[in-house]
């Protein structure tokens, strides 16, 4: 939090990694790698699956995603605040029905929010620093480590996080004999390969999007290729899909990128000034 008649940083501030990633164009398909990955937890997808309207409204569920990642990065330490408090108190209203058992449970389990958690961050990093965001090893411990924070925003113990690369490793091979790929899943995948568009946006669909689910699915683990049953490029040539992708995304002008709603960006630095801005360059200040 800032005294008085300084501007405020926020949660991570302009010295954190997070503050230089999250402007990277690479995270919206670093958020769609998350959604296929969050959807192989079948207690965490029934929850989304059973209370959510997302395939009638996609569009804006992806937007509200990008806006909460937004406020709690770039906005002051009230606004992610608040954007914390309205998720957790629509997470505890929430609860979803195992259909075999009968098992009535509330979305906001600890064990559900760290794999929602950990899938999004996870991801974050993955698409990011394989697509050529430059990071050393030591910075992606301390992205991991800086979103401790952002945990607690959704109700989990900080201290119950993985704070870095190892801990995020143990923490997958612990939760691996949970996942599968059931009916919840499998019809995830297929709306992110189809999403419900106006007829005359099909085309765009098929040129655009397609190309952007198809590289998110491809950059998951192998595990997860093996487990949705659709296969996946070799290893090498996703690399260089994801390489090309990001140089590509990398050449559109950020202010240009930045305009698009909510601008955060924008937002934080008119608060905090132009040496605010976000670039890959300043990670390693």
């Amino acid at each position: 939090m800032a005294s008085r008649g300084t501007p405020d940083p926020g949660l991570f501030g302009p010295a954190s990694v997070t503050w230089q990633m999250h402007g990277d164009p690479m995270m919206w398909v670093a958020g769609v790698r998350a959604l296929y990955l969050q959807a192989l937890h079948p207690r965490a997808v029934r929850g989304v699956m059973q209370n959510s309207d997302f395939r009638q409204d996609a569009w804006g569920r992806l937007m509200r995603t990008a806006d909460f990642v937004g406020t709690t990065t770039y906005g002051t330490t009230e606004a992610a605040e608040k954007a914390g408090a309205r998720v957790r108190k629509i997470h505890a209203r929430l609860t979803a029905t195992d259909p075999e058992t009968g098992e009535r449970y509330g979305v906001d389990e600890p064990a559900l929010l760290l794999w929602v958690h950990c899938a999004e961050i996870d991801s974050y990093l993955h698409v990011l620093r394989r697509s050529g965001f430059p990071l050393t090893d030591a910075q992606a411990d301390r992205y991991i480590g800086e979103h401790r924070v952002g945990a607690r925003l959704v109700g989990l113990d900080p201290d119950a996080v993985p704070a870095d690369r190892a801990e995020l490793a143990a923490y997958f091979a612990r939760v691996r004999p949970e996942l599968a790929a059931g009916p919840e899943a499998h019809t995830v995948d297929d709306f992110l390969l189809r999403p419900p568009t106006h007829p005359l946006l099909v085309p765009a669909r098929e040129v655009l999007w397609r190309r952007v689910a198809d590289l998110a699915y491809a950059s998951l683990p192998p595990y997860a290729h093996a487990l949705y049953g659709r296969p996946a490029p070799r290893p090498a040539t996703v690399t260089r899909r994801l390489r090309a992708t990001g140089a590509l995304l990398r050449c559109v002008p950020a202010r240009l990128r930045w305009q698009l709603p909510p601008k955060h960006i924008l937002r934080a630095m008119a608060r905090l000034g132009p040496g605010a801005r976000p670039a890959p360059y300043k990670v390693g200040r």
